[in-house]
C-alpha cells in the first residue's frame, strides 16, 4: 500500500486522496523545469494532482502558480497539500474541466505530466483510469488548451511516454510550437528510455537540445546526475 503522504526537504506532499501518487518521473518533470521558468512567471499546472509540481516549482522561484484539476477528492488534496508551505500566497487552485475553464488570465509557462495512455490497457479503478488514461482529456485536445492559455512568448513543458514523444511533436508543430528541448529518461543503464520530457516555445526553433537521464546505477544507486537534479527536493540526498 502507498505511502499516505512523501516528505520533501521543504515541504509535505499528502496523497491519500489522489489516485496517482507521487512518482519518481513526475518529480524529475519538476525538479528538470524548475531553473527554466523566469523568477516572476506566471504558471498553470494542467492536471495539478497533489500540487507537487506547482510546489516543486515555487520552491525555487518567485512565480505565480495556478493549477487545475478536475478530480473532486484529488483537488481537496490539492486544497490541502498547497495550504500548507511557504509559499501558499503564490498558490492559487481551480476545479474544472480544463478545455472549458476561463482562466484569470494567460500564462508565461504552463506545465502537465497528462494522463496520456490513450491506446494502452485501463485500470478497473475509474479513477486511476481518469489519472491515468487520456479518457477526458486526449493530447489532441491538450494541445489547444495550451495554446489558448499562454502568452504569445510562452513556453510549456510536458512528460510522456517514450514511445509517444514523435506522435506529440507533431501534434505540437500544428499548433505552431516548436521542440527546444528533449530529456530522454531511463531507469537504469540495462533499461531502454520509457519517459521523454518535451520544452516547447512558440519561436522557431531548428534543432532541438537532447540530453538523457538515468535514475539508477547498475548497484541501484542514484546516478551523480539524477541526485544533482533532484538535491534540492529529496530528503536523504546530500547539497
Amino acid at each position: 500500500m502507498p505511502n499516505t503522504y512523501f516528505k520533501f526537504k521543504q515541504f509535505t506532499i499528502n496523497q491519500d486522496k489522489c489516485a496517482m501518487k507521487v512518482c519518481t518521473d513526475a518529480c524529475i518533470l519538476g525538479a528538470w523545469f524548475s531553473n527554466k521558468i523566469a523568477q516572476h512567471a506566471r504558471v498553470l499546472d494542467i492536471g495539478a494532482g497533489t500540487g507537487l509540481l506547482m510546489m516543486m516549482l515555487a520552491q525555487r522561484s518567485q512565480a505565480a502558480i495556478h493549477g487545475i484539476e478536475i478530480d473532486g477528492d484529488a483537488y481537496q488534496q490539492l486544497q490541502e497539500n498547497t495550504t500548507q508551505n511557504d509559499w501558499q500566497e503564490r498558490l492559487q487552485v481551480f476545479q474544472g474541466d480544463v478545455r472549458s475553464f476561463q482562466f484569470p488570465h494567460r500564462y508565461d509557462f504552463i506545465i502537465s505530466n497528462p494522463p496520456f495512455f490513450e491506446s494502452d490497457w485501463l485500470s478497473a479503478n475509474n479513477r486511476e483510469q481518469i489519472a491515468k488514461h487520456s479518457t477526458q482529456l486526449t493530447l489532441d485536445e491538450l494541445l489547444p488548451v495550451i495554446a489558448g492559455n499562454l502568452q504569445p512568448q510562452g513556453e510549456f513543458g510536458i512528460l510522456l511516454p517514450f514511445h509517444r514523444w514523435e506522435y506529440f511533436n507533431k501534434l505540437a508543430g500544428q499548433h505552431q510550437f516548436s521542440l527546444a528541448e528533449k530529456l530522454i529518461v531511463k531507469q537504469s543503464p540495462k533499461h531502454p528510455p520509457f519517459r521523454t520530457i518535451l520544452h516547447y516555445t512558440r519561436n522557431k526553433v531548428d534543432t532541438a537540445t537532447t540530453a538523457d537521464l538515468t535514475i539508477q546505477q547498475i548497484d541501484r544507486a542514484y546516478t551523480p546526475e539524477f541526485a544533482t537534479l533532484l538535491k534540492d527536493y529529496y530528503l536523504y540526498l546530500q547539497e
